[in-house]
């Protein structure tokens, strides 16, 4: 008897410590409790593009009409980055060459094609005219800078024969009139039906070196018409996001995933020194830091914080010990991670966000006084 006791008694320490072993072992994975969420359309894929500006506020456009009633659309992307490319290749050349070329812009750049060229419906410019069943823009760019390093040598403006011909070879043309869910539209009728106004819709940041309840410019090479948005302090900001979430927006958001946080593998970006990026699994939950107004001006100023990448938050929500974090639509497809969506949490949007896009009604009444807005 005394023998099957002590055997029992090993047994039992045995499997202790062989639970302990494996508990320790067994990968953390963050879960989480979504507090609130508005609509938003599915996932799309940006491919091998630098356009994610454009995906993101398409996004955000495409919630602006499902909350005012006008349905589930899915809109053009590549209309509104073909205009773009317009306008900045126009913009290069004035600059005798020291515009930016490149694919990226931000938010409001959507914004400015909205309003003064309009939108279009995905199944009527798709902007794949090449071999493909996804977006590759490796040789359109290419293309791009080689006749605007042309005109530029030559000192000559580009004539519309040649950009049109460079956008047509790769994107299509643009087509005069379209049928769309059984009506015949021009671009601009399709915009006016959609219902949306532009002068709707502002941008917001966050920075020290500029004064606050002001428009000034952020001095990111993306920014590059130098457009200019209202300056609030860092919890304002947030107040912002946090009041169009729960009256029902969404945001476009304009940040920084440089970082050793933002694990998309793992749906989350957290503002910690700790590389997530390149563990397979978690082995525990990362420690954030706390984020500052002064902590955030420092990242920026010292390169830290770069402007990176555009998303579309559609929610708030929490994980299990109740920290909080924004539900967020990204366009790298639903392969990645499963979902397309991944949580940030609120000291990395703190930390890591250079701007956001929001309809002005969306902001608080007290903060939209101070900066003017009827």
């Amino acid at each position: 008897m005394r023998k099957n006791l002590i055997f029992s008694a090993i047994c039992a320490i045995a499997f202790s410590a062989t639970a302990m072993a494996q508990a320790e072992s067994a990968p953390y994975k963050y879960e989480f409790t979504i507090v609130k969420e508005n609509p938003a359309t599915p996932v799309k894929d940006q491919a091998s593009t630098g356009t994610c500006w454009c995906f993101a506020t398409n996004s955000f456009i495409e919630s602006e009409l499902l909350r005012t009633g006008k349905g589930e659309h899915d809109l053009s992307e590549m209309f509104v980055v073909r205009h773009n490319y317009v306008r900045r290749i126009k913009d290069n050349i004035l600059r005798r060459g020291n515009g930016n070329i490149g694919p990226g812009s931000i938010a409001h750049m959507y914004i400015w094609v909205m309003k003064n060229v309009g939108i279009m419906p995905e199944e009527a410019y798709d902007g794949i005219n090449y071999d493909s069943k996804r977006h590759n823009h490796g040789d359109l760019n290419t293309w791009v800078k080689s006749i605007n390093t042309t005109a530029v040598e030559m000192k000559k403006p580009l004539p519309e024969e040649i950009v049109n011909g460079v956008l047509d070879a790769y994107l299509g043309k643009v087509p005069e009139k379209f049928t769309y869910q059984g009506k015949e539209y021009t671009v601009d009728s399709f915009t006016k039906a959609m219902g949306l106004n532009a002068d709707d819709y502002v941008e917001i940041t966050s920075f020290t070196h500029h004064p606050f309840y002001e428009k000034v410019m952020v001095e990111v090479p993306d920014n590059w018409d130098y457009a200019t948005m209202y300056n609030l302090p860092l919890d304002e900001m947030m107040q912002v996001i946090d009041n169009a979430i729960n009256e029902g927006y969404t945001v476009a958001w304009d940040g920084d995933i440089s970082e050793p946080g933002y694990a998309f593998r793992h749906f989350i970006a957290v503002n910690t020194k700790e590389d997530l990026r390149k563990q397979k699994d978690l082995k525990a939950k990362a420690k954030e830091e706390s984020v500052t107004q002064e902590s955030r001006q420092h990242g920026f100023e010292t390169f830290a914080t770069v402007d990176d990448h555009l998303e579309h938050i559609t929610g708030i929500a929490k994980d299990q010990d109740g920290v909080k974090y924004y539900k967020t639509k990204n366009s790298w497809g639903v392969d990645s991670n499963g979902t397309g969506y991944h949580y940030l949490s609120e000291e990395y949007v703190k930390a890591k966000t250079i701007s956001i896009l929001v309809h002005k009604n969306s902001i608080p009444k007290a903060i939209r006084a101070k900066l003017g807005l009827k």
